[in-house]
């Protein structure tokens, strides 16, 4: 597993399980077209990037082309790093019939391309032995705080993404990702800090 400084942009789920095997980044999705219209995480997006670096990882097909661009336009040049995969013919194994464009995407590509993108895009990578910011928020810590598992846990995910200027609508890992770039254990626990019966 190579471990990524920066943190990654991706166009959605597929591509960033095929990533999560072969580095360690926080990596988020732009949902496709979504982040056309998600003012919310655009201005996540930026905040990641000014204080980690973000690296557009998109497709090479014409719809990832229209993502990269968008990106490109609204962050800060220095922050973001570009990473491109090769125009390979086929398709995706969990689809039946190839893209509109034939190319396989992020997804489809194998470890040693998808870390070589990463390398001439100048990531900065290396084989585990990053800075340590200590333990890392868990999702047990989520639950200890009553951000999940609890009747109003909804609710208060709800109110803390809309605290943090979060976007609504990322999921427990991206949550995740998104909490330890923002916080170390310590910080987040003695913030949130909250006790049940």
């Amino acid at each position: 597993m190579i471990r990524v400084r920066q943190a990654i942009v991706v166009e959605g789920r597929y591509d960033k399980n095929a990533l999560r095997q072969v580095v360690d980044a926080p990596i988020f999705e732009t949902n496709g077209f979504g982040i056309l219209k998600d003012k919310r995480k655009l201005a996540f997006l930026r905040e990641v990037a000014a204080r980690r670096g973000l690296i557009i990882f998109t497709d090479a097909d014409g719809a990832g082309l229209v993502i990269r661009n968008y990106l490109k336009g609204a962050l800060p040049k220095n922050q973001v790093l570009h990473a491109y995969i090769p125009d390979v013919p086929g398709k995706e194994r969990r689809k039946r019939a190839p893209g509109k464009e034939g190319k396989l995407g992020v997804e489809g590509m194998a470890p040693e391309i998808l870390i070589e993108a990463l390398r001439r895009a100048g990531a900065d990578l290396s084989d585990g032995a990053a800075e340590s910011r200590g333990a890392p928020i868990t999702r047990a810590d989520l639950y200890e705080l009553g951000f999940s598992g609890r009747q109003d846990s909804a609710a208060r995910r709800t109110e803390l993404q809309r605290a943090l200027s979060l976007p609504e609508n990322l999921g427990a890992g991206a949550l995740l990702d998104a909490l330890n770039l923002l916080f170390t254990r310590d910080e987040f626990l003695t913030r949130y800090q909250r006790s049940f019966p």
